[in-house]
């Protein structure tokens, strides 16, 4: 018999099969577990863009006190128990951005619509798009669009979302809580046979459209083909959601405690809902990338406010000046309850929600049809951020900048995003 000590390598055999003893203290375990490293909790990025602007002379601080000691001014009020744990930044520009009622097409992307030759549009991939090349493989969800039914014009100009993928095309948002919530949260219905069907002849249908594409593809001239090899790419990408949908397919959808939402939510209530499904969204790790083009025009309605959001943006002095103060107000208190519940939820290590999340708020436009001065705050901890500060940056700093400042700090190491010209400095912890 083997009277040596039990230790780490002790084992139980049968037929076969290792099996690893459980974990006890009396051969050391203890020890171990103390010693054991901390496993780095997944890192979530959401950008908040808005359309309209904001109301300049009551949204952004004093340009001439920066650093932590500065004052929130009434627009950024209700945000003030977050002052030490967001940044707020003045200076970023789309030096592209020519459309003064576009505030969201080129937020993310920072494109030059006119680069391509003979085109009057072009967009390319936003940041978002490459957070989710580099997170979205461990997820249900790469990311997920969400947006508002708040009809066009809205402030925001073309797209279907605040997503653009790496074509520079448009992707569909989810326009309703309802439609959010059943996305992310609800079981298909289906018998798992007849969805395995499905997706078998979605298949079928992509080889037989891509073998028609490639007999076509013979004889044809250069400007025709370069169409079809964008063709071949959207076929492509189709193909790799379905691999993702097939991936997935056996898995449920993780539960939350959120209740379903009511049809027919709008404005305020509809923004206070879509940020409690960002928040459940992140804690059941469906997702670790969200974009929200959120609705202006409702929003005022939902505040009694008769002007119409374009209108308001214009404004002087009277109703439309007080419209869009209270609408600066009633943004900062929602996306203030949307800090509150990311610094409640606990991760499983103790920290909170918020410490892994990188957030971003803001638009394309400053106030009326001015694009320079890009409204700007960020918060949380997911991409190591310096906070707690007011930033005031050169004139026409490029926005891609922070988006790729953002990016390094969620470790995606990329080279550049849209127009930047680098990091910026200031805001590296």
């Amino acid at each position: 018999m083997n009277n040596s000590p039990l230790t780490r390598r002790h084992f139980l055999r049968a037929a076969g099969t290792v099996i690893a003893l459980p974990a006890l203290e009396s051969i050391g375990f203890r020890r171990f577990a103390s010693a054991a490293p901390v496993v780095a909790r997944p890192g979530r990025v959401v950008f908040l863009g808005f359309g309209w602007g904001v109301t300049e002379a009551s949204w952004y601080p004093d340009a001439k006190v920066t650093g932590a000691g500065y004052t929130l001014p009434p627009g950024l009020a209700p945000l003030a128990r977050h002052q030490a744990d967001m940044t707020v930044v003045q200076g970023f520009t789309n030096k592209f951005a020519n459309e003064a009622h576009w505030g969201s097409t080129f937020w993310l992307t920072g494109a030059n619509r006119f680069a391509e030759p003979g085109q009057s549009f072009h967009n390319s991939i936003s940041a978002d798009q490459v957070a989710a090349a580099a997170f979205g493989e461990h997820t249900r969800f790469p990311s997920i669009q969400l947006g508002s039914g708040d009809g066009i014009p809205n402030g925001h100009g073309p797209g279907l979302s605040l997503a653009w993928d790496q074509r520079g095309k448009p992707l569909a948002g989810l326009d309703n809580p309802v439609l959010a919530y059943h996305r992310l949260f609800s079981d298909d219905t289906l018998p798992l046979a007849q969805r395995q069907a499905m997706l078998a002849q979605k298949r079928s249908v992509l080889d037989a459209v891509r073998a028609d594409a490639k007999r076509v593809q013979r004889g044809l001239g250069r400007a025709d083909n370069d169409k079809l090899d964008e063709y071949f790419q959207g076929v492509r990408d189709i193909e790799t959601r379905l691999s993702k949908d097939e991936q997935w397919l056996n898995v449920p959808k993780v539960k939350t405690s959120l209740a379903e939402p009511k049809p027919g939510l709008a404005g305020r209530e509809e923004i206070a809902l879509m940020y409690d499904i960002i928040v459940a969204a992140f804690q059941t790790d469906a997702t670790r990338v969200i974009t929200y083009r959120q609705p202006v025009d409702t929003l005022i309605s939902s505040l009694g406010l008769k002007i119409a959001a374009h209108d308001m943006s214009h404004y002087t002095t009277g109703d439309r000046l007080e419209a869009s103060q209270k609408r600066d107000i009633t943004q900062s208190s929602l996306l203030a309850g949307l800090l509150d519940k990311l610094k409640a939820v606990k991760e499983p290590d103790g920290t909170r929600l918020f410490d892994h999340t990188a957030l971003a708020y803001g638009s394309n436009i400053r106030t009326s049809h001015y694009l320079d001065n890009c409204p700007m705050i960020l918060a949380g901890g997911g991409a190591h951020l310096k906070l707690g500060q007011h930033l005031v940056l050169p004139p026409h700093t490029p926005l891609c900048n922070a988006w790729l400042t953002m990016l390094h700090g969620l470790g995606i190491n990329a080279e550049r995003h849209g127009d930047s010209t680098g990091v910026v400095k200031e805001l590296q912890a």
